[in-house]
């Protein structure tokens, strides 16, 4: 079994693997596991991935609950959806409707397992809570000649044992610009964000925008997301977290496949 499924965690924090992209599993105190944005191809050629082996084996890891930020299928992965129903008929799977659709049509999960969720709202997974905000608003940035994206981009806050963790999503360039997408975010008063980014792409924030999207939400720490994964998208960490000023938000680099007892 994965590490994860025994580790015990204390009462007040959390336990966050990244495995890598955008793919993540939060244990609490209680034992709940979530996951988030599952992406676990087995056939991985060279000139795409960096690494020839994914970083889990879906049916090791006890899952209660898939969040999805997003119907890409870096985020949106029926191949490793069907893997986690199999080994866990009793999961729910939760997403945009795009998301929700894509499964119900490309995999054998049945829909009383499914869930849309949208921005503005909640939803309980066990003993935690999501809530769902945008990633890029609907109709885009006009302003910055961003069109709508193809489909709904959301972010969760995840709540667990007190502690708030904020998965961004595939965010817009201009996020940090954009009050409504910043207010929305920061109202649920995350401690922690994984943050989508890239130099130099432009589809997401730039490393001066994440800075400025982590100030402007008022997280306390910082983890780089979106990368280790395919040959053409990663980043170097160092030079993102070396962005920081040291008056915060404090950056913390999770190694691939590890993960960190939080906070």
């Amino acid at each position: 079994m994965h590490l994860l499924a025994n580790l015990n965690v204390p009462a007040g924090r959390v336990v966050v693997h990244w495995f890598e992209q955008s793919s993540y599993a939060v244990k609490d105190s209680r034992g709940t596991i979530v996951q988030v944005d599952p992406y676990f191809l087995r056939n991985r050629p060279a000139e795409k991935f960096i690494h020839p082996e994914p970083a889990l084996d879906e049916a090791q890891l006890p899952t209660d609950y898939v969040l999805l930020t997003h119907a890409h299928s870096d985020h949106t992965c029926p191949e490793s959806i069907e893997r986690i129903w199999q080994a866990y008929p009793q999961a729910r799977f939760i997403g945009p409707a795009e998301s929700v659709n894509k499964i119900l049509a490309e995999t054998t999960v049945s829909a009383d397992h499914t869930q849309v969720i949208r921005a503005g709202e909640s939803a309980g997974l066990g003993t935690m809570t999501v809530s769902a905000v945008y990633a890029k608003p609907p109709a885009g940035d006009p302003a910055a000649n961003i069109p709508p994206p193809d489909v709904t981009h959301l972010g969760f806050v995840l709540e667990a044992d007190g502690v708030r963790l904020y998965f961004s999503g595939d965010p817009i360039n201009t996020f940090a610009g954009q009050a409504e997408l910043v207010q929305a975010v920061a109202a649920l008063k995350p401690d922690i964000g994984f943050l989508t980014n890239h130099p130099t792409e432009g589809e997401f924030p730039f490393y001066d925008g994440c800075v400025k999207m982590a100030q402007r939400i008022g997280l306390k720490h910082a983890v780089p997301a979106h990368r280790a994964c395919f040959v053409k998208r990663d980043y170097d960490p160092q030079e993102w977290a070396a962005q920081f000023p040291a008056k915060g938000p404090q950056p913390l680099i999770i190694p691939r496949n590890s993960h960190i007892i939080y906070p």
